[in-house]
Parts: structure tokens; sequence; C-alpha cells
């Protein structure tokens, strides 16, 4: 009996060491190794077609932050994160707070329905919101009577894509929201409402306050996300008209598999990676504190 234990415990053990030593692989290959690679590239004039890997230093570093596109792209990419944050949480409480006070019985339905957006592939959102900014046939125009060539006027080309962005992705603050809602306490409202406080008041002085930590998570994981935003750029615009949807992640990849300067792209991404890092930091820095304070 006791040989039969010591051998499932073996097995066990076995499994374990196996488990642990897949997950070390597949992050040193897959998250290790590609940020080595990174560093390392961001201090070589390197081109992979023609075997060239010299290195320079921080040159590239000079490089990019002395070149005006990437700081027109820096400017864009914040420009864009901040609209579609605001907006995000904006629309995503307002709906929220409509569906909980509403909406009961269907409220699971709709929770669903408007969470679609955010589950369906970025890529089928992006071809049929082109197909709606068509200047000829498209439904905006026709049906808001317009005349306007979205995707290839540098002065809506933007906010198109922003727009697109933000009706796909609201569905998320809309369901994060709710789940923050029901966890309120009652007991709060009940007292507020016994004193006479009006709507207002109690948005304003209890649901906001408590919904803090909420909007803050909110807002740091959009950030991180809209900060690489590529897709949509690449599918609707391509950088286009001009540069003037240009996002550092889509400057990245036209670095790096246009022009081939694999050195510079990689140096963009670690400064790429440092922002994000400092959003990541800050956003744990918030979920310690909101677990500090229950």
């Amino acid at each position: 009996m006791k040989l039969e234990t010591k051998k499932n415990n073996t097995k066990i053990f076995t499994l374990k060491n196996l488990t642990i030593l897949f997950i070390i692989v597949y992050f040193g290959i897959f998250l290790v190794y590609p940020i080595y690679k990174a560093f390392a590239g961001s201090m070589h004039d390197w081109n992979p077609l023609i075997d060239q890997y010299d290195f320079v230093g921080l040159d590239n570093f000079k490089y990019v932050l002395s070149n005006p596109l990437f700081w027109k792209s820096m400017n864009n990419t914040i420009f864009f994160s901040f609209l579609s944050v605001f907006f995000r949480i904006v629309l995503g409480l307002g709906l929220a707070l409509l569906l909980e006070a509403k909406i009961t019985k269907f409220k699971s339905s709709f929770r669903g329905m408007f969470y679609m957006p955010t589950i369906t592939p970025l890529v089928a959102v992006s071809f049929v919101w082109m197909w709606l900014y068509n200047p000829q046939f498209g439904l905006i125009n026709k049906v808001f009577g317009l005349d306007i060539n979205w995707l290839k006027d540098a002065q809506y080309a933007l906010p198109a894509i922003i727009i697109m962005t933000i009706w796909k992705d609201f569905g998320y603050a809309t369901v994060i929201y709710l789940a923050g809602l029901m966890g309120l306490p009652q007991d709060v409202y009940e007292a507020a409402s016994i004193d006479g406080a009006s709507k207002m008041q109690t948005f304003k002085n209890i649901t906001w306050p408590l919904l803090k930590p909420t909007t803050l998570f909110i807002i740091i994981t959009s950030l991180i996300s809209y900060f690489q935003a590529y897709i949509q750029i690449l599918i609707m615009t391509e950088g286009g008209p001009g540069t003037s949807t240009y996002v550092i992640s889509y400057l990245i990849f036209d670095e790096a598999f246009v022009d081939y300067n694999f050195g510079v792209a990689s140096a963009m991404s670690i400064l790429l990676f440092g922002i994000i890092g400092i959003l990541t930091l800050l956003m744990f820095k918030v979920t310690s504190e909101r677990g500090s304070t229950k």
C-alpha cells in the first residue's frame, strides 16, 4: 500500500514538473526572448534581409526622438487613446445606469446585446465600418445628409476611426460598470433616500465615489489596449491620408516591414513598452490600494 502511494506521488510530482517546465519554456520562447531581442535590436543597425546587425548604441533612440513622424504618431496615439477612453467611460456608465434603473427582466439579454460588438473580430468590424463610411453609398452620409469622404480626408479620418472604436468597445465598460453597480451597498442608498437626496445628489456623492476603483480599472486597461491599436488603422486607412492616422503601433510596423529598419522599430517598441509598463504598474497600484481599503 505504501509502495503504491509512493508511485502515485512520484507520477504527480513528475507531472507537476513537466507542467512547470512547459510554462517556463513557453514564456521563455514567446515572451522573454522577444523582449530581449527587441532590447538588443534597438541598439543595432538591423536589417535581416541583408544580414546586417551592426552595433550603434543609442543612435536608434536618438533618431526616433528627433523624428517628427514619431511625435506626430505619438500625438495621434494620445488623442486616439484618451478620446476613446473618455467616451467609453461616459457611454458605458450611462448605459449601465440606465439598464440598472429601468430594465430588470431582460437585463441579461441587453447586457449580452451591448457586449456583442466587443467580442466581434476587429477585422470584420473595420470592414463593415468602411462600408458605412463610403462617401457614395455609405449609410452614415445617407442618414445624416452629409457629403464627407470620411477615410480619405485628413480632417475626418482619425475621428472616424475613433467613432468606430468607441462603438465597438463601450459595451465592455457597460458590463464592468453593471458588475460594479450590483456590488454597491444598498443600505447607503436607503439612508440617502430617507434623507431626501435627489438622484443627482445620490449619484454625485455615493455612486460615483464608490465606482472610482472600477473607473480607474477601465481607464488603465483601456489605455494599455488603445496604445497598441493597429488593426483598424491598417484596414481602414493604412495610416493615411498622408500620415494623418499614423499611431505608434502602425509606425513600428511601417519601419520594420516596409522600410526594414528593424533597429529603429525595436527602439520604438522599447519606448512603447516603457509607456505600457508604467500604465500597468499604475493599474497594480490602484488595485492594491483598492484591496487595502477593504
